[in-house]
C-alpha cells in the first residue's frame, strides 16, 4: 500500500497515546522514496546556556517498497521509539542500544507486533513503474577516491549546477547524458549539486547506456 501523511498521522497518535501514554511532540511527518531505508527519524541538538536543546523532529517513511500497513506501522514503531529516547533526552549506549530494544521487546511481547532493528529490502517489490521510461537529463560525477555519484537534473537548472561544480572541491563531471532508463525513475529531480552513490558497474553501464550530450 502507499499511505498519505494524513494515514500516517493518524497512526502516530494512536500509537503515542496507547504506547506511550501521549508523552511524545507530534514530529514532522511525511513520505519518501528511499531505497535503501524504510524509515528514519531525525532531529537537531544545539547547546544553550540551560545545556542542550532538541527540536525539530522528523520522522520519515518511505514508499519504494510495496509495504502492507502492518509493515508500515511497524516502521513507525520503529522510529517514535528513537524519537522517545530522544525527545526525553535518554542517553543509551548505540543508536539500537539497550535502551531501544528493551522498548522493542516490550512492544512486542505485550502488544504483538515485530518490531526489529533492521529490515532487508532484497526480494521486495517496489512501487517504482517498470515502464517510466520518460528522458531525464543525467549528471555522472567522481571523487578523488573513485567513488561514483548519479543526479538526475532538472535542465533549466543546469547553469547553477555548472556553476557549482567550478567550485566544488573533490568532484568532477564524468559525463551528461539522456537517459530513458526506468532506474532513473526514483531519483530526485535536482536544482542543486546532489547526488546518488552508485556502484562502479551500475555508473559505466548507465553512462554507456545514454546518449551523451554537451551542456
Amino acid at each position: 500500500m502507499t499511505p498519505t501523511t494524513e494515514q500516517i498521522t493518524t497512526w502516530f497518535d494512536t500509537f503515542n497515546r496507547d504506547y506511550f501514554a501521549d508523552s511524545l511532540p507530534r514530529p514532522r511527518l511525511s513520505l519518501g522514496h528511499s531505497r535503501t531505508r524504510l524509515g528514519s527519524m531525525s532531529c537537531k541538538r544545539r547547546r544553550t546556556l540551560l545545556g542542550w536543546n532538541t527540536t525539530g523532529f522528523a520522522i520519515r517513511l518511505s514508499t519504494y517498497y510495496d509495504c502492507t500497513e502492518r509493515e508500515l506501522q511497524t516502521v513507525l514503531l520503529h522510529e517514535m521509539i528513537h524519537l522517545y529516547i530522544a525527545w526525553k533526552g535518554i542517553r543509551d549506549d548505540a543508536p539500537h542500544g539497550r535502551v531501544f530494544l528493551r522498548m522493542m521487546n516490550e512492544l512486542n511481547t505485550r502488544h504483538g507486533w515485530n518490531i526489529t532493528v533492521s529490515t532487508s529490502m532484497r526480494g521486495r517489490q517496489t512501487t517504482v513503474p517498470r515502464n517510466d521510461n520518460r528522458p531525464r537529463l543525467v549528471l555522472a560525477l567522481e571523487n578523488s577516491r573513485g567513488e561514483c555519484f548519479l543526479s538526475v537534473v532538472n535542465p533549466r537548472y543546469v547553469v547553477k549546477l555548472k556553476a557549482q561544480l567550478v567550485r566544488a572541491i573533490d568532484v568532477r563531471p564524468r559525463a551528461w547524458f539522456v537517459s530513458t532508463d526506468p532506474f532513473f525513475a526514483d531519483f530526485t529531480t535536482v536544482r542543486s549539486l546532489r547526488a546518488r552513490r552508485v556502484t562502479r558497474t551500475i555508473f559505466e553501464e548507465k553512462i554507456a547506456g545514454g546518449k551523451a550530450i554537451a551542456v
